[in-house]
């Protein structure tokens, strides 16, 4: 025989109680047994009941909400029930509601609401539900009663948290369920009765409570929770979009998960199941195919470090601290039993080893209540300053990891704490019990969502990490990379477990923001349809007030506007990923800081397309210093525009004739001389120089001129080609002497000894420089491991194809080292 409890979705409309019915066919015809059925109130009826109690005991009007009241289950009954059947159901329903309107009338004249009163009141909502759904029943099921559980349930007179008397109840309940076995019982939930007659509630979760009472006076074979989510979930849905349905848990998981925000079960409702080991089924009423979650004691293994995340999204602490603790004992006593003889509920405590201080949490509406009494017990020790002031926090939250593999599985916390971290979510008080069940962190409301969704993704790695990225900058670089990760992001899922979301772009006229991410294959759309005029500042607040969890800046531009906000954007948590070689070209002094920000705060800073493009040189000088190797001698050819012009200036073409080449191929700037003069190739030697562990700054890098001085120094770009056509002589002899000794002339830049220049240079066929096509970009790393043959990285060192493929994979890499 099975328990079968409805919650108040499941009975809210006319629509979810046909489902209802069909569930109790289904379970009927399938198991030919006749289940008992526990109902809780219509959705939103239990807080009209409340709202009418205290309205009434305020001297306001409640006929309006009673109306409202009769007329939802009137309704459902004249919907539901056929013609002939439907006036012994309103008849009833009619003599509870007068009762009702009587029971409120009295409060009215008193202006006095009792717990005991507001008991009876509140009673009316399972009262009046399950008296309709049980007549709606009986259509199908002849055999349908309705039971009132104030008859069977019996308990103390806690008004308002009622406790069961537990040996008597289930000699009533059993005595009650042998007299009617032919029957099919609907049964009140939430309610019961002390040994006056008078009825009480079992507190918040009262009805799926009244279905585990039963379902252990009976020795039930399953106790099904009919609700309107598929089972406990990883964490709440809500928040959390990955979140997924758990098959099963063991009893213990899900008390902790329900004691910390889960709300699909109560916590005192497993407790008559957990002693007689009964399954609790958690399943959804408007997808009643779904399995559902398995609460039980016997379950299988788990790979899974934690089964689920839970949170309580609004809470309050209080921090009692002085030195009149220390080795004080009882204190903790003293402190606790006041709070639970004022009936304040602790939901987290936290002692610091030194006994100075305790840290507790409690619900909002608890906070000044707690405080003064507090203040009322201490106020000796308050006086004498053995006690502090007590500080009070608000608008903070728990978050809390849950599962029984996590006493056998290291790293648990380390895992929770690097995903909070790096997300810059501040832990404000800790705690873990003996068991190792939970680990329970307080943290600011503001943060939660982030750190739910930043943890999630940490523990459960079977499903995609999303990084959400804001997006500076869409020409040719900014484009080709939304190309590029639109046309890879099923790749990158199946292949990386990485999931990218555009959240925010800007160019220099709009910006555009979207936390669920920018369709890639409109976004120019949407940039277009945006009614936010571009501001720089405004794009680095709109991405900081979006507290989003793995947050990426990428800087597509080369500005030197942004590089004022990385600092800033880095002291947030969120990672920069940036092919604007600016910043790190600037004064050594920023360049420092960009790198250490980004380490005290846990977050990435990479610019592998500032040196090389698409080329992996910054990653391989840094792999090469974090394994203990020393860098001797690094030599490099980093500019593209001026490979193409030394590989090309050959034969019997001019300089002249190869530059003027290059600008029509849109290798070099609007002005060659820009590339010529070496100042974008310097920028590169600098920033590798830096990496290499050298303190330079640009103007330690000597630049070898290429040009002659008259090319320098030419009033318009007409001009310096004129001068450079003047030239061809002294261009034509450089080649000439490089040709009769068998050589390539090439503009190298070199680092060795912390000095670093860049000159032209004839290189002959042993050297790695002289076989060079293209634009293509080169570099030599000379080493201790590599000293006979050095490290050569070589390939195409320009190009929005490639810089944008340096950017993705500086990108996928954000959170992996």
């Amino acid at each position: 025989m099975k328990i079968l409890k409805f919650g108040g979705t499941s009975v809210g409309s006319v629509q979810s109680i046909s489902t209802l019915i069909d569930i109790l066919k289904r379970e009927v015809a399938t198991s030919g047994e006749k289940p008992i059925v526990v109902l809780s109130a219509m959705s939103g009826v239990t807080n009209m009941l409340i709202d009418m109690a205290e309205q009434a005991a305020a001297g306001l009007d409640f006929t309006a909400a009673l109306a409202e009241l009769e007329r939802r289950h009137f309704d459902a009954v004249k919907e539901l029930l056929e013609i002939q059947n439907q006036n012994p159901a309103l008849t009833r329903l009619k003599i509870n509601f007068n009762h009702l309107e009587e029971l409120l009338q009295g409060i009215l004249t008193l202006r006095e609401l009792t717990p005991k009163t507001r008991d009876l009141v509140l009673s009316f909502g399972e009262r009046c539900s399950t008296l309709m759904v049980s007549k709606i029943a009986a259509q199908y099921f002849p055999e349908a009663i309705y039971v009132d559980a104030s008859e069977l349930i019996k308990t103390d007179s806690s008004f308002g948290n009622a406790r069961v008397q537990t040996e008597m109840t289930e000699q009533v309940i059993r005595g009650f369920y042998n007299g009617n076995k032919e029957k099919m019982l609907f049964v009140t939930g939430f309610i019961a009765g002390n040994e006056q007659g008078q009825i009480t509630t079992l507190g918040r979760g009262g009805s799926d409570y009244t279905a585990a009472i039963f379902g252990a006076a009976l020795n039930a074979k399953e106790i099904e929770i009919w609700t309107d989510v598929n089972g406990m979930m990883t964490a709440d849905p809500r928040m959390v979009k990955k979140a997924f349905s758990l098959p099963e848990l063991t009893y213990t998981e899900a008390m902790e998960l329900s004691y910390f925000g889960a709300k699909v079960i109560y916590p005192p409702t497993m407790i008559p199941a957990f002693m007689k080991k009964i399954p609790i089924v958690i399943r959804n009423t408007f997808e009643p195919d779904f399995k559902g979650t398995f609460i039980r004691h016997d379950c299988k293994a788990s790979n899974l470090p934690i089964k689920g995340i839970s949170s309580i999204n609004n809470i309050s602490i209080l921090n009692v601290e002085g030195s009149g603790m220390v080795g004080k004992s009882g204190f903790s006593g003293r402190l606790f039993s006041l709070l639970a003889r004022e009936q304040i509920n602790v939901i987290l405590i936290t002692q610091s080893s030194s006994e100075h201080s305790i840290t507790f949490a409690v619900s909002p509406a608890d906070t000044e209540r707690a405080l003064h009494v507090i203040e009322q017990e201490f106020e000796l020790e308050l006086m004498a300053k053995k006690l502090e002031n007590i500080a009070i926090e608000k608008d903070l939250a728990i978050l809390a990891v849950v599962g029984e593999n996590m006493k056998e599985t290291p790293g648990v916390s380390g895992k929770l704490f690097y995903s909070l971290g790096r997300n810059g979510v501040n832990v404000r008080a800790i705690a873990q019990g003996s068991s190792e069940y939970n680990i329970s962190v307080i943290i600011s409301a503001a943060d939660l969502a982030k750190a739910l969704n930043a943890v999630h993704d940490a523990f459960f790695v079977e499903l995609t990490k999303t990084l959400h990225a804001f997006c500076l900058g869409t020409g040719n670089i900014g484009k080709t990379l939304f190309n590029q990760l639109n046309a890879h992001a099923a790749f990158l899922q199946e292949n990386n477990g990485v999931q990218v979301k555009i959240a925010g772009i800007s160019n220099t006229r709009k910006m555009a923001f979207n936390s669920d991410g920018i369709d890639l294959d409109e976004w120019e759309d949407a940039l277009e349809r945006s009614h936010e005029a571009a501001d720089l500042a405004g794009f680095i607040a709109k991405m900081q007030s979006m507290n989003l969890p793995n947050c990426v800046f990428i800087d597509n531009t080369a500005s030197q506007k942004p590089i004022a906000f990385y600092e800033d954007v880095l002291k947030s948590t969120i990672s920069i990923v940036t092919c604007n070689k600016i910043g790190n070209s600037g004064p050594y002094a920023q360049y420092k800081t960009f790198r250490d920000t980004a380490r005290q705060h846990g977050v990435d800073f990479f610019y592998e397309t500032n040196v090389g493009a698409g080329l992996p040189i910054i990653r391989t000088l840094k792999d090469l210093m974090n394994s203990g190797d020393r860098v001797q001698r690094i030599e490099a050819i980093l500019s593209g525009t001026i490979s193409f012009i030394f590989n090309n200036f050959k034969g019997e073409v001019s300089f002249h004739d190869v530059v003027k080449l290059a600008q029509e191929k849109g290798y070099t700037e609007p002005d060659p001389r820009d590339d010529l003069r070496g100042t974008d190739f310097m920028r590169k030697m600098l920033i590798l120089a830096r990496d290499a562990g050298y303190t330079l700054e640009a103007a330690d890098v000597k630049i070898g001129s290429i040009l002659p001085q008259a090319c320098l120094d030419a009033a318009s770009v007409d001009d310096f080609y004129a001068a450079l056509k003047a030239e061809d002589a002294y261009f034509a002899d450089l080649k000439a002497q490089a040709e009769s000794q068998g050589k390539v002339l090439r503009y190298i830049g070199i680092l060795e000894d912390g000095q670093a220049a860049i000159t032209l240079e004839m290189v002959d066929e042993n050297h790695p420089f002289f076989i060079l096509s293209g634009s293509d970009n080169i570099i030599s790393f000379t080493t201790d491991r590599y000293k006979e043959r050095p490290l050569v990285v070589k390939g195409p060192g320009a190009g929005a194809e490639v810089t944008a493929a340096g950017v993705f994979a500086d990108l996928i890499n954000v959170g992996t080292n």
